[in-house]
């Protein structure tokens, strides 16, 4: 009986009905793709198609196995099992990840496809664990948690959470989940499992490497990557909720060029419109956007608009999208999915005709103004409670493909402005998907609290980010919400932020404070309201001093991260990195989550307590470093205890480079 088949890059296995098919998928890679009957389906949500590979392959009668470069996957029939058991290896013969087996009389199954009546499948599928694997990535969620073993993940976007499901393992492998289903996954010490709420197929990517930027390259050969960051996101961007009308931009913008204070961007939020899905400026509060765009433009600001998904009941195209069929379905019940200022339906961004209607709105009423920049927001999308199985997009239902919503956002404006001719394209979004990277996004962390404790899951959302194959990635300096402007606490948060967010790959002031003050339509409806002043100089003259100093600093690094940037475009490198993505030998250096590396050069140790005037810092080893305030020179491998007045932060210059910083910071 012959359980194998081949080609010259793949193998497959076919029993009872499952056909398994493991081919080779990239350098060092391979996928992994099962179905439990039926063709074999090799759709691709996240992977880019490769070129076939010449790879090894040796069958006999109850194994089997296909070599790829440093990884070898093995099919093993033998004794109780009843399914082939995978097991990976890397070039070392050393074992990566390896399925459960049968376990004797338990009859376990690796791959469990649980079918539903009449319909698809519920899948599971399990793994064993690896005593002392560390695993880093999944995206961002909101913990202060950098090893993810012994974690449990919902797989699933929500507001500031995005569900991004690569990680790099510490034994030298990357691992994708490559399904868009609602699911979770579980990174136990007795076995790692996922799971699928519903699917019609397993789908996998894992790569071997032999250090996590080996991984990290291989990974977004795979996904697609990043392009090149435009000039305008290596500075500084100013944004806050909200700016109301035409004349409060122009004279935050003049106020910022009177003080010869350097802003890339100057960012126009939300409810600029009259309805959501209107997708244009109030003519009433914003008579002129040519001429507004033009000035701002002759200060060298760029403008970003934010769009929202969302289509009030109201709006002006609500009728036209409802009967083209552009927007989510609601299976069950009223066809209201976000109740904000109206009710709200979301538009289908997995329909390529939504898509395209959506960008040649924002074309004709804002990108013909010269505005070439978007702020996605809402990306999850933002359902109301969240009910995933209630809703149904043109890809299918929410359960099975719902994590691709924000990776087709992105895609539908950068492709739209890439055939407008624009190149070098960046849009701000609040959530991302494997494989968004390549659509120009840059992902912020959300509506997240003003405090030290949401301050410190940033750094490790923005870090763990990177490894999932994001290198652009942002936050709101000062958090979100709940900061008072007039509340000293508060303003030594803000200051603290502002410094990392010098560090971080784009720089960008926001923030919903207190005390707010409520807006109304011509029409005397009231509608979103706008936060106090968010201005550098809006908390004081020895605020905006230090604020001002760091602003100038980011200019001082425009060369450097612009470096970053083409390393980002060219490699997948994150642009700030884990500790051990620079220092894997070092074994302090996999456990360090609140200090980092803006690239090869330069370690942050942002200052995460309050009213600290001082803080630890962990030097990795075989190198020396500067301290860039002062000049020192430390030894690695070694903690230091640093000073940091509220002016400056730890800052640590890898053998003397970058040598321009020190004194600056």
């Amino acid at each position: 009986m012959e359980f194998f088949t081949y080609g010259k890059d793949y193998v497959e296995y076919r029993n009872a009905g499952e056909t398994l098919r493991v081919m080779a998928w990239g350098e060092n890679s391979l996928r992994v793709v099962s179905v439990p009957n039926g063709p074999l389906d090799m759709s691709d949500n996240a992977l880019i198609q490769q070129q076939p590979t010449e790879s090894v392959i040796r069958v006999g009668e109850d194994t089997a196995e296909i070599t790829n470069g440093k990884i070898t996957a093995f099919f093993d029939l033998r004794g109780w099992n009843d399914a082939a058991v995978l097991t990976f290896y890397n070039d070392k013969r050393e074992v990566l990840l390896k399925e459960i087996d049968r376990g004797g009389a338990l009859t376990r199954r690796a791959r469990f496809f649980n079918p539903y009546s009449g319909g698809d499948y519920r899948l599971k599928v399990t793994f064993e664990a690896n005593d002392g694997e560390r695993i880093y990535g999944m995206g961002q969620y909101q913990q202060d948690i950098l090893d993810l073993k012994g974690c449990n993940l919902e797989l699933a976007h929500r507001n500031s959470q995005a569900s991004v499901p690569f990680y790099v393992s510490s034994l030298g492998y990357g691992f994708l989940w490559h399904n868009p289903a609602i699911g979770s996954v579980s990174f136990g010490s007795n076995t790692t499992e996922w799971r699928a709420d519903s699917t019609k197929k397993l789908d996998y990517w894992i790569t071997a490497g032999s250090n996590p930027a080996e991984i990290e390259e291989q990974y977004s050969a795979a996904t697609g990557r990043t392009p090149m960051m435009p000039e305008y996101g290596l500075g500084f961007w100013q944004c806050k909720l909200r700016y109301h009308n035409q004349e409060q931009v122009l004279k935050v913008a003049r106020e910022y060029h009177k003080r010869n204070i350097p802003i890339d961007v100057i960012v126009i939020d939300y409810y600029h419109w009259p309805r959501c899905g209107d997708y244009r400026f109030d003519e009433h509060n914003f008579p002129d956007p040519k001429a507004m765009v033009e000035e701002l433009s002759s200060y060298g600001m760029e403008v970003m608009v934010s769009v929202w998904p969302q289509v009030d009941w109201r709006s002006e195209n609500f009728e036209e999208m409802q009967q083209k069929g552009l927007l989510v379905k609601t299976d069950h019940g009223m066809n209201l999915q976000m109740s904000f200022q109206g009710n709200n339906v979301f538009y289908d961004t997995t329909n390529a005709e939504a898509r395209e209607y959506v960008w040649n709105k924002c074309k004709d009423n804002y990108y013909r103004y010269g505005i070439k920049t978007f702020w996605l927001d809402e990306a999850e999308p933002e359902y109301g409670t969240y009910d995933y199985d209630n809703y149904r997009y043109y890809a299918g239902s929410v359960l099975q493909k719902g994590n691709i919503y924000p990776k087709e956002y992105a895609r539908g404006f950068y492709e739209g402005q890439t055939a407008c001719g624009q190149k070098d394209i960046v849009n701000l979004i609040r959530c991302a998907w494997a494989g968004s990277q390549r659509y120009g996004t840059l992902v912020w962390s959300g509506d997240i609290a003003s405090t030290y404790e949401t301050f410190k899951k940033q750094i490790v959302a923005g870090l763990q980010m990177g490894l999932s194959g994001i290198p652009w990635w942002t936050t709101d300096i000062g958090g979100f919400y709940d900061g008072n402007i007039y509340d000293a606490d508060f303003q030594e948060l803000l200051i603290r932020w502002f410094q990392f967010g010098t560090f971080c790959p784009v720089m960008r002031l926001h923030g919903n404070r207190l005390p707010r003050e409520p807006l109304y339509r011509v029409d005397g409806e009231e509608t979103e309201g706008t936060g106090a002043d968010n201005e550098i100089w809006s908390y004081g003259e020895e605020n905006l001093q230090i604020m001002e100093k760091f602003i100038r600093v980011r200019e001082q690094l425009r060369d450097y991260t612009r470096r970053l940037m083409v390393e980002a475009h060219t490699s997948g490198a994150p642009v700030m990195r884990t500790i051990f993505y620079e220092f894997p030998e070092d074994p302090a250096a996999w456990d360090l989550k609140t200090q980092y590396m803006y690239g090869a050069d330069i370690l942050v140790a942002p200052v995460v307590e309050a009213h600290a005037v001082s803080r630890r810092v962990y030097l990795p080893q075989n190198c020396k470093w500067t301290l860039a305030g002062t000049g020192e020179i430390f030894e690695g491998g070694q903690w230091v205890e640093v000073k940091a007045a509220i002016d400056t932060l730890p800052v640590f210059l890898r053998e003397g480079r970058q040598g321009y910083l020190i004194g600056r910071i």
